[in-house]
């Protein structure tokens, strides 16, 4: 079987920067589960999205190199600027059916914009092993999916230094964690860390915004927002609070295209 493959840089509008994701749309046949982890094992990037056009939707599921997640920002912005720009599709808006529910993608102005459920992160107590893990303890610490540790600046957020022997990846459930803090030229910033993943620190995470947004528009009272995640690659993301939904558009770039054989 010969299957399509395309690497894309989302949140981003230059090469070299934002995340990376690997893009497979699928033909009339989905290959076993095993083969699509095996995919993304060889892929060796954060995510792999797999699709298959069902005619009036996409039935979208994403893999990291070690397990099938559930949901995944970056690879769904990927995904969506693959089937615009190279699968001759003519509307402006994508309906993607997924392991979180139907998620949608329109073009808006130059970006792309998803729409996602809100996971707003709720107070919890601070988990020992993290404390240890990170060089500054947080002033708040929050749960959703993903640990949310709330830091006092941008520049405390910058400096974090982190002990990945201490995590162990079987404590997150296939989540991860977020460091945040109000922004010194954004509303808000975040860095975030992927225990046992491909890659520990993740370069731009979408998925982590489903619960950032909550937090920071109640913080902040307002619902648009600018996010920076202040990874090495860098990305920016256009945010906006809907109550039980959150809106995160941002740019994305091809950088491959190619063939597989499996």
């Amino acid at each position: 079987m010969k299957l399509p493959i395309y690497q894309v840089d989302a949140f981003t509008d230059h090469l070299f920067a934002g995340n990376p994701a690997a893009v497979v749309p699928i033909g009339d046949e989905w290959p076993i589960d095993d083969v699509l982890q095996k995919i993304a094992i060889e892929n060796n990037l954060s995510e792999t999205a797999f699709f298959q056009d069902q005619g009036d939707f996409f039935d979208l599921r994403w893999f990291t190199p070690e397990f099938e997640i559930d949901l995944c920002g970056h690879a769904t912005l990927a995904s969506a600027h693959v089937i615009f720009n190279h699968m001759g599709y003519k509307k402006d808006k994508i309906d993607f059916e997924t392991m979180s529910g139907p998620l949608v993608v329109k073009r808006k102005d130059h970006l792309l914009q998803l729409d996602f459920p809100s996971r707003k992160p709720e107070p919890a107590e601070m988990n020992e092993t993290l404390l240890k893990a990170f060089s500054h303890a947080p002033k708040e610490v929050l749960k959703s999916r993903d640990w949310v540790l709330v830091y006092d600046s941008e520049a405390e957020v910058r400096a974090l230094k982190v002990n990945e022997s201490l995590l162990s990846p079987a404590q997150f459930e296939k989540g991860g964690i977020v460091c945040t803090a109000k922004g010194d030229g954004v509303d808000f910033v975040s860095r975030f860390f992927f225990p046992g993943g491909a890659l520990f620190e993740d370069p731009v995470t979408g998925s982590s915004h489903c619960s950032l947004i909550p937090y920071w528009s109640e913080k902040l009272a307002k619902n648009e927002m600018i996010a920076y995640q202040l990874s090495e690659r860098k990305g920016y993301l256009n945010c906006t609070a809907l109550g039980e939904r959150v809106l995160i558009a941002g740019n994305a770039v091809t950088y491959m295209k190619g063939e597989i054989e499996v």
